[in-house]
């Protein structure tokens, strides 16, 4: 099947729905695992062409990319650009250009996290957590909006945090990266608005992936109480509804945020936090 057929999938009542971004290539960063896979995974269930980008095993990412192909019936095609080098992410939007066609939505997802006082805080983690967080974004942005403007479409999605709405004590770097970034998809929305193009962000609280399923493990273990606790009174403190957001739900607005019925929401922070930042 050509990319730029429609499909449609049957549903179990025996209609057919059409898959909304047939014939559009995303590129997600951070996707090889976790919150960006799951974005990268639900875009192509759409029809998405992808480009996946991040760090892992080679046979397991060409698993994924191969997976999407055959599954989904989509391009897919693998970065593994450095994104603390702009050079690097600059190559990548050609060789996403080249793979699968030009980039049409943009999820600006990859993040790094590093917890210390500030006074013993390394530079060396500051200057990495902005340059991947904050800087990266930046330079996707940058070289993605030309092509974007001259289809007059583009959907620019930036996953950001609770943390970029409110902030935690010694987290200094991912706090300002992501407060950093809301600011920045403002702007951004503001530039592009009459362009077709949208930017917005998506502010998760705690979701629940394998990385978290260890640090509750990890928790647990060093403090000496049981998981139930470390979830209930630790990693949920500030999350009233005590419940981990899910990669599918972050994954469902992103899709529709990338979808034309959410063309007139730009220069939002939406949160999924289970009401952390009502506080």
């Amino acid at each position: 099947m050509s990319v730029n057929e429609q499909p449609s999938d049957v549903t179990p009542e025996g209609t057919t729905t059409r898959r909304r971004l047939v014939g559009r290539t995303a590129l997600v960063t951070g996707s090889t695992s976790g919150i960006g896979l799951g974005i990268a995974k639900a875009l192509a269930r759409e029809g998405a062409n992808i480009v996946l980008n991040g760090f892992g095993d080679g046979p397991t990412i060409e698993s994924i990319r191969a997976q999407l192909v055959s599954e989904q019936k989509v391009g897919a095609a693998y970065s593994d650009a450095d994104l603390a080098c702009a050079p690097a992410i600059r190559e990548m939007l050609v060789f996403a250009k080249n793979a699968v066609g030009p980039v049409d939505i943009l999820v600006n997802n990859a993040g790094i996290q590093f917890v210390s006082p500030i006074e013993e805080f390394p530079e060396t983690k500051w200057d990495s957590i902005l340059a991947i967080n904050l800087s990266s974004a930046f330079h996707t942005i940058k070289a993605a909006l030309p092509d974007m403007r001259a289809r007059g479409y583009g959907r620019i999605v930036n996953v950001a945090s609770a943390h970029g709405l409110v902030a935690s004590p010694f987290k200094t770097g991912y706090v300002a990266a992501k407060h950093g970034m809301i600011g920045l998809t403002k702007a951004v929305a503001l530039e592009a608005a009459t362009a077709g193009i949208t930017c917005n962000a998506i502010c998760p609280g705690y979701v629940w992936t394998p990385l978290v399923e260890h640090q509750i493990d990890d928790h647990a273990r060093a403090q000496g109480i049981s998981r139930d606790a470390a979830i209930a009174d630790v990693l949920l403190a500030e999350q009233p509804n005590m419940q981990f957001a899910t990669v599918e739900q972050i994954a469902a607005l992103a899709v529709f945020l990338c979808s034309d019925e959410a063309s007139c929401i730009t220069g939002a922070a939406l949160s999924i936090d289970g009401g952390w930042t009502a506080h």
